[in-house]
């Protein structure tokens, strides 16, 4: 047990310090087959684009929100995966349109 509690706090003081750090911030958005739409903010680390925010806003109206303060829940959690905007069929968006559905 006192490996996952270490685990999950090395998670957060990891999402924690990206989050507190960075000076440039990248926003998204996503629709999902289930008419789900999904926002995002990831910053740069080592080269990659990591989610440090992320909300979820479901095809009936519900809002799931994950960061560094709430990781995971039964709904989901925050991506663990590095996003590429190339790749990943993801719409920049600006960082008032994301922060009005975080803000929610």
């Amino acid at each position: 047990m006192a490996d996952l509690e270490r685990i999950a706090a090395e998670t957060t003081a990891y999402y924690r310090a990206l989050d507190e750090g960075a000076t440039l911030r990248h926003h998204f958005r996503h629709a999902d087959e289930e008419g789900g739409l999904w926002y995002i903010e990831a910053v740069a680390d080592r080269g990659e684009l990591i989610v440090i925010k992320q909300a979820e806003l479901t095809s009936v109206g519900q809002l799931h929100r994950y960061s560094w303060e709430h990781l995971k829940d039964e709904h989901g959690g925050l991506t663990d995966q590095a996003i590429d905007p190339e790749e990943d069929p993801l719409e920049a968006i600006t960082a008032d349109e994301f922060q009005r559905v975080w803000a929610r």
